[in-house]
Parts: C-alpha cells; structure tokens; sequence
C-alpha cells in the first residue's frame, strides 16, 4: 500500500545502523567523556563491526558532534516526557527534583549531556562545541518558556543560572567520593532552586 503524503518514509537499514551508532556513541560519552571511549568500543557496544563505523562518520571527531547532538535530543524528549501537563512554574519544579536527584547523578551514562560535558567540552573540536552550544540554548530557551514575563525580570538569564547551578550539582555530586556529601550537595541545590523558584512567584 502507498504512503500517504503526510506519513513519513520508513527508516533504511543505513538509518537505523547510524542511530545505533549514535545511541551507542551518546552513552559512552557521557559516562566515560569523549577521551575515554574509542570508536571500536563504540562500535562494538552497538553489536557492530568496527569496519562499518566509516560508511556513516568520517572521524571519531564528526561521531562526537553528532552524539552530542543526540544528547540533547534525548533530553528535550525526557523534558517533555516528565513535565507532561505541567505549565510554568510547577513544570520546572517537577525538573528540578528528577534533574538535582540521585537516580540522576547515578545514572551517567543516560543523563544529561550538561552535567556530563560541562568539564570537557572546552577541549572538543569547533564542531563538537557548536553542537554543544546549540543543545544548551535549546535548554535555555526551553526553560526561559516556563518562567514568567514581566518587567524587570529577566527570564533567560534566571534560566541560565539555574541551569548552571542545576547541572554543577550533578556533576560535583558525581565527583565526590563520600555518598553522604554527595547527597548534601544534591539537597542543597534541590532546596536552593525550589526557594528560587518560589521567589519567582512572588
């Protein structure tokens, strides 16, 4: 039977071993960083030979970018996923509390790409770093949505902070070795944006 003109095209076999790639790609990343993994662990970790990876990437650099891109993907569909019917205000509260969690700072190879990158993604190649800065003002952007307009409040840069405290915690939390620091470090940024948060209302 023919497609109809607003049903998309089925994915190819090329398609479909690109996104397992990338699938792949984006885990190891972020729970190993992009020196830490190399294209035939990729490769194999995506049930793939290593001989394939260059008939979809040029370079390991151009699989980064890629991933990352894929990264933030993957987090405005969690976004989404977890805010459904919420608006404004009670939206970001419900991120705050699953982004600034211990299911989060313990799950790293599927979390989000700011808490896993933020460290290394000075030292990225101009590619990788324009695919990282387009994620995070999508994030940004996405946040700023929720916050209220009004004079004399400053939407975008309330998101950025928040984001920045939002994604510090996780990764310092991920960064200690003491579970029960980690823990205070998590709380305590959880409780300082839900304070923010309400001071935003007010």
């Amino acid at each position: 039977m023919p497609l109809s003109p607003d049903q998309p095209l089925p994915a190819t076999r090329r398609q479909i071993t690109r996104e397992k790639i990338l699938l792949a790609a984006a885990r190891a990343i972020r729970a190993r960083g992009p020196e830490g993994v190399g294209v035939l662990e990729i490769m194999r970790e995506a049930g793939l030979t290593h001989g394939g990876f260059y008939a979809h990437f040029r370079s390991k650099d151009e699989l980064v970018a890629a991933a990352i891109a894929t990264m933030f993907d993957q987090g405005r569909e969690r976004f989404f996923a977890r805010v459904a019917g919420q608006q404004g205000i009670e939206a970001l509260r419900v991120w705050v509390d699953v982004y600034v969690s211990s299911s989060h700072r313990d799950n790293a190879g599927g979390g989000c790409a700011l808490a896993a990158l933020s460290s290394d993604a000075a030292r990225l190649d101009s590619a990788s770093r324009n695919a990282f800065d387009e994620g995070l003002r999508g994030i940004i952007a996405r946040f700023a949505a929720h916050l209220p307009e009004r004079d004399g409040f400053d939407a975008e840069a309330c998101a950025m902070a928040m984001l920045a405290e939002m994604a510090g915690a996780v990764a310092l939390a991920r960064a200690v070795e003491n579970r029960d620091l980690s823990n205070r470090i998590l709380e305590s940024a959880r409780s300082s944006l839900q304070a923010r948060l309400s001071a935003v209302l007010s």
